[in-house]
């Protein structure tokens, strides 16, 4: 039985890397945005098996799909940064939001979830850029990123992108959530799931 369950495990997390995967390359950039901050809703087979399984198979799952998209699109900048970059983001909104949907149960949970997920994705990452990210890929590119163009870049470029790409994504997830409630229950053999 426990066999069962760790290959049914197995095969779930493997399904929904593939889907995240897949869902990666349908990205789309935002008005008033740079062109290079892209949204994509791969965040949300992450979220189902972080709902199933728990947090860090969300993470697993932002892993692989990372993974794969460096193995098949590679980096202009020679190393995985943005798929890093990626991968911080999602972890983090995906942890959040399972963690929190686990301790307040039903839709508020979900919803304050993420939201929560959202506001800290995006103060994480506007830090994580202005101290790491940006830093590197001009370094790896030969791009010049200082003072008040860095500033202004993080304030008014990757801070707000974060906030608006978490909001989309739980416009997205919160039906789907709904949707699929009774079926995660079955799935994940508890009585309730978040």
């Amino acid at each position: 039985m426990a066999r069962r369950f760790t290959t049914a495990k197995l095969t779930m997390v493997s399904l929904l890397s593939g889907f995240a995967f897949l869902m990666q390359y349908l990205n789309f950039p935002l008005p008033l945005f740079p062109a290079f901050l892209k949204v994509d809703f791969s965040e949300v087979p992450a979220l189902v098996a972080g709902l199933l399984f728990g947090p860090w198979m969300g993470v697993l799952v932002e892993l692989i799909k990372n993974l794969l998209h460096y193995l098949f699109t590679g980096s202009e900048a020679g190393l995985p940064i943005g798929e890093l970059s990626n991968f911080l983001a999602g972890s983090i909104f995906v942890v959040i939001t399972v963690w929190i949907a686990r301790r307040m149960t039903g839709l508020k949970g979900i919803i304050t979830g993420l939201v929560a997920a959202t506001v800290t994705m995006a103060v994480i990452m506007s830090v994580a850029n202005y101290w790491v990210i940006l830093p590197a890929y001009a370094f790896l590119i030969n791009w010049t990123i200082e003072g008040p163009e860095k500033v202004a870049l993080v304030l008014y470029g990757i801070g707000p992108f974060n906030l608006v790409k978490g909001f989309l994504i739980a416009l997205v997830f919160v039906p789907l959530y709904i949707r699929l409630k009774p079926r995660l229950q079955q799935l994940s053999g508890i009585e309730r799931v978040a």
